[in-house]
């Protein structure tokens, strides 16, 4: 009997929605590589996970990753919002809800340093979903929202220090906390 470890199933997953990526010829540069960049942010952030064997960012990992999927996809189903072009399903945008979670995760488990390179991808893939007219900026910003708040619930640094948004009486403030 075979048993599966949670590394085997999320890379098995990864495999699987590497090669259900639809390219076409009709695809523009951008939509290509928004399409790749929606999967390798958060395979990076999981990658370190294993080269740095830092199981605990494994497991919070696990948590938003299966968070920020299941809450994409009850609301594309629930809602199904017709597309630009369309399609169905566009709200929010999964494309931006995967890479906003992998980037959110980079940040909040290795720091700033690693987290803007891949916010920056992120950014990229909400625009190559709206300029491919796969989906309207209010679905990529929500799908940007609910990748973020995923990671930034489940998970806290590697080094020991956290910085979070809080709300403070009416307004909001940055709270930095540090494990001992």
């Amino acid at each position: 009997m075979i048993i599966y470890s949670m590394q085997n199933i999320f890379l098995t997953l990864i495999i699987i929605i590497l090669l259900n990526q639809p390219i076409s010829a009709t695809q523009s540069g951008s939509e290509k590589l928004g399409d790749i960049l929606q999967v390798a942010i958060p395979a990076i952030g999981y990658g370190a996970t294993l080269y740095l064997d830092d199981k605990e960012g494994q497991n919070q990992f696990y948590k938003s990753f299966g968070t920020n999927l299941a809450i994409t996809y009850a609301l594309k189903y629930s809602i199904n919002k017709k597309r630009p072009n369309g399609g169905k399903y566009s709200f929010p945008s999964g494309h931006s809800s995967s890479a906003f979670q992998g980037a959110s995760f980079i940040h909040q488990r290795y720091g700033i340093e690693y987290g803007i390179p891949a916010y920056i991808g992120a950014i990229f893939v909400g625009y190559s979903r709206v300029e491919a007219e796969a989906h309207y900026p209010v679905d990529v910003v929500s799908g940007a929202f609910i990748g973020t708040l995923s990671s930034m619930y489940f998970t806290t640094s590697y080094k020991g220090y956290k910085l979070e948004v809080k709300r403070m009486g009416s307004g909001y403030g940055l709270q930095v906390e540090k494990k001992f």
